[in-house]
């Protein structure tokens, strides 16, 4: 049984590594500004945070699985897609790009709780058959440290790591150590939901287990 994941993101290659399975991995093609834009324009409204990634991880796993389908028509197994942003309030807040914007988030963002929404797209591929797919968000909570100095977030954002990642942070890495408390599928955090993952893969038909694929 074969999985390609429909992402570049290191930190969704490595969850699924950890979990015992070693995806083929391909890379969307999709626009998601316009996606994103199309969309709310079409539905008079901006997007919530949950329809914002359920949307964007469904286009971008349906990109790969229409591709794979007709390039290998033998293909049989998942696509998985995902996509992360990180709520503040009424504020979402994506990737900050920049050393100066990731700064001004750390400023604000220390000693308050935010909301990652992950949103996640399965697809299941059979020789023959027509794709079939399952959608789900997960959502988990984040509390930062309150006693983060401002030395602390320089350093932390001279590393680079917050700059192209949603919220502009991880808790896997360089950032957990200001990361207080998490409520919620950990692994959401990182960046998708492997319970959720295997939620889906089973409303398609498949087994989790029949994916570990890592000695």
């Amino acid at each position: 049984m074969r999985v390609c994941l429909a992402s570049t993101s290191n930190a969704r290659l490595m969850l699924l590594r950890q979990a015992g399975i070693e995806p083929e991995a391909r890379a969307p093609r999709v626009d998601e500004e316009a996606v994103v834009a199309e969309v709310e324009a079409a539905e008079g409204r901006r997007l919530p945070a949950a329809e914002h990634v359920l949307l964007l991880a469904r286009r971008k796993a349906q990109d790969v699985a229409r591709r794979l389908h007709a390039e290998e028509p033998d293909f049989d197994g998942f696509v998985i897609g995902g996509d992360s942003m990180f709520a503040l309030g009424d504020e979402i807040l994506g990737k900050p790009y920049t050393p100066e914007a990731a700064t001004a988030r750390w400023l604000d963002m220390r000693g308050r709780t935010g909301v990652l929404h992950s949103g996640h797209s399965v697809f299941r591929l059979s020789p023959g058959c027509e794709l079939r797919e399952a959608h789900a968000v997960a959502e988990a909570s984040v509390t930062f440290a309150g006693d983060v100095d401002d030395d602390e977030i320089a350093a932390y954002v001279a590393s680079g790591e917050p700059l192209l990642v949603a919220g502009a942070f991880t808790v896997d890495s360089l950032g957990g150590a200001f990361i207080e408390r998490v409520e919620g599928d950990p692994s959401t955090v990182v960046g998708m939901s492997l319970s959720t993952i295997r939620r889906l893969v089973r409303e398609l038909g498949g087994s989790w287990t029949a994916l570990w694929n890592r000695s």
